[in-house]
């Protein structure tokens, strides 16, 4: 797979993992809860491993590449500020949207 490839379905994992708790009530899409509907708490908890689950995409795809470039804490700051613009999709959709209920 090409670098611009990766890229883009890093991006799209990320997408797609920081929007999925708000948009379901089950643990990391699959474990149903006692709990309904799904506490901010824990869709938080799962926001956080969620970012580390994509992350791991990105580590995976840039060991592919050739040698992993060691990354300081604002590589985490910089990316964690990221998961959560790409996460404001769906906490818009689950906490600022009127839903019909009936």
């Amino acid at each position: 797979m090409s670098q611009t490839a990766s890229v883009w379905v890093v991006l799209l994992v990320a997408l797609v993992a920081a929007n999925l708790p708000f948009f379901n009530d089950r643990l990391f899409g699959v474990v149903p809860l006692a709990t309904h509907p799904k506490p901010l708490a824990v869709r938080l908890a799962e926001l956080v491993a969620l970012y580390f689950a994509a992350g791991g995409v990105g580590l995976l795809f840039e060991s592919r590449a050739g040698q992993i470039a060691p990354q300081g804490w604002e590589f985490y700051a910089v990316t964690g500020a990221l998961f959560i613009v790409l996460a404001f999709p769906g906490f818009t959709w689950r906490y600022l949207m009127k839903h019909r209920h009936g």
